[in-house]
Order: C-alpha cells, then sequence, then structure tokens
C-alpha cells in the first residue's frame, strides 16, 4: 500500500511539473506586439507589448519556467526577419520589467538562473 501511495505522489509531482512550463504559442501570443518595435517600425514600445510581457512575468514560477519563456523567445526571433538587439534589448527598460537575462536574439538560455 505504501509504494502505490509514493507511486502515486510521484505522477502526481510529475503532473504538477509539466503544467507549470509555459507554453510556446502562450509566450509568442504575448510577446507579438513588441515585433513592430524589435524590427524598427514602431518608434516606441507598444503598450500591447508591455502588458503581454508583464502578464508572462507574473506567470513565471520557477528558474525552469524563466528558460522555458527565453527558450521559445530565441526560437521565435529566428523566424523575424530584420529583427534588431538594440531594439530588444530596450524593451524590458522601456516596459520596465527586470526579465533577469539579457534581452537578445543570441541569450544563453541555459545560463539562466
Amino acid at each position: 500500500m505504501k509504494c502505490l501511495f509514493f507511486s502515486a505522489l510521484f505522477l502526481f509531482s510529475l503532473l504538477i511539473s509539466a503544467e507549470a512550463t509555459i507554453p510556446c504559442n502562450t509566450v509568442n501570443a504575448k510577446a507579438a506586439p513588441c515585433v513592430t518595435f524589435a524590427i524598427g517600425k514602431a518608434p516606441t514600445v507598444p503598450p500591447a507589448c508591455c502588458s503581454g510581457l508583464l502578464q508572462l512575468a507574473r506567470s513565471v514560477r520557477s528558474v525552469n519556467d524563466k528558460k522555458d519563456i527565453c527558450r521559445c523567445m530565441k526560437a521565435g526571433t529566428k523566424s523575424i526577419r530584420g529583427l534588431q538587439d538594440k531594439f530588444l534589448k530596450q524593451i524590458p527598460t522601456a516596459c520596465h520589467l527586470n526579465v533577469g537575462f539579457p534581452v537578445s536574439a543570441n541569450v544563453n538560455c541555459e545560463k539562466i538562473h
């Protein structure tokens, strides 16, 4: 009986940790309004960009969540033509966010802590 209890507890913990990750489609949807600024087509960071990033920041519960968001954003940047790091780096400051890692298309997401 003890073995069954611990097995069930282990499976439950796996389910919880699996749900804790933030899917890339959510990250992409929240970050999409930032693209016009990141490619230099908008003079300022759109309010929708900041609100989407703030929602993402509020969903972070662990370092792994940060890494997942970073990986999603990094993968997403590869499909955006004209993306410029000089604009990406300005977004956290403009949105008054401390993301805890350098915002760049070349960031190493595995070094986030």
